[in-house]
C-alpha cells in the first residue's frame, strides 16, 4: 500500500508538471523513469484510483488533469514532505552534536550576554528599540522570518545596542556556528519551550531601560536554553531505554 501511495504521488506531480493531459502511455513511463517498473495496464488502475479520489479527471480521449481538489491536495503532499525532510535534517543536526558541547558554550553566553544585555539597556536608541520591538513583541505583525532567523537578529540588535565591540567580537566568536541557532530551536520544539517569550521579557527590560531587569532577564533566557537541553537529552535517553 505504501508503495502504491508513492506511485500515484509520483503521478500527481507528473501530470501537474505537463502542459497537456497526460495519458496512459506517458505516465507509465514517468513512473518507469522513477525505477517503480510498472506495466501500462497498473497505470491504469493507479490512474483509475486517483479519478474516484477527486484528484484527476479525464479530458476526453486526450488524458488526465488535476482537479482542483487534486492540485490543493498535491500542495498539501508537498509542503508535508518539505516539513518532514527539514525536522529529519534538523534531527540528523542534533544527533551530530554533543551534549557537554552545547552546554559549555551556553554557558559562556551567558558570561557575556547578561553583560550585553546590562550595557544595552543603558545604550539602546529609539530606532534599535523599534527594531527590536518588530522581532521580539508577539503578535505585532505577520512575519514570513523563522523563529531560528528572529532569534539571530535579536542577539545581534542587542550586541549592536551594547556598543561594545569587543563584547560583540566575543559573542560572534560563540555564536559563529551556524547550525547553533538551528539545533537549539528544534531541541526547545521537542521539549514545548518557546524561546519568543524570553525575548520578549528581555525587550521590556530594554524598553524600561532597566539594566538590572535587563540581566537578569537575559540569564533566565539562557538558563531555560540550559534546562532545555538537559531536559532533551534526559527524554532522549529515556526513549533509547525503551528500545
Amino acid at each position: 500500500m505504501l508503495r502504491e501511495r508513492k506511485e500515484q504521488l509520483v503521478l500527481l506531480k507528473f501530470i501537474a508538471g505537463s502542459d497537456a493531459p497526460v495519458g496512459c502511455g506517458s505516465a507509465c513511463k514517468a513512473l518507469n523513469e522513477a525505477e517503480y517498473n510498472v506495466s501500462e495496464a497498473t497505470v491504469g488502475r493507479l490512474l483509475r484510483l486517483l479519478d474516484q479520489q477527486g484528484l484527476t479527471q479525464r479530458e476526453g480521449f486526450k488524458g488526465r488533469i488535476l482537479t482542483e481538489f487534486g492540485k490543493e491536495r498535491l500542495e498539501q503532499i508537498v509542503n508535508e514532505e518539505a516539513r518532514m525532510h527539514h525536522s529529519q535534517k534538523l534531527a540528523n543536526l542534533v544527533g551530530s552534536r554533543n551534549k557537554e558541547e552545547l552546554l559549555e558554550i551556553l554557558v559562556a553566553r551567558k558570561a557575556i550576554e547578561r553583560e550585553i544585555a546590562r550595557q544595552a539597556a543603558l545604550n539602546i536608541t529609539s530606532h534599535q528599540l523599534s527594531l527590536m520591538e518588530g522581532i521580539a513583541k508577539p503578535g505585532l505583525a505577520a512575519s514570513t522570518k523563522s523563529v531560528v532567523e528572529k532569534d539571530v537578529e535579536f542577539h545581534y540588535l542587542l550586541a549592536e545596542a551594547a556598543g561594545n565591540k569587543v563584547l560583540r567580537a566575543a559573542l560572534d566568536l560563540i555564536r559563529q556556528d551556524a547550525q547553533l541557532s538551528p539545533v537549539l530551536e528544534y531541541i526547545r520544539k521537542q521539549v514545548h519551550s518557546q524561546v519568543l517569550q524570553d525575548h520578549y521579557k528581555i525587550y521590556t527590560a530594554l524598553r524600561a531601560r532597566d539594566p538590572e531587569a535587563a540581566e537578569k532577564a537575559m540569564v533566565e533566557h539562557v538558563d531555560n536554553l540550559i534546562s532545555d537541553v538537559q531536559k532533551f537529552w534526559s527524554l532522549v535517553h529515556k526513549e533509547e531505554g525503551k528500545t
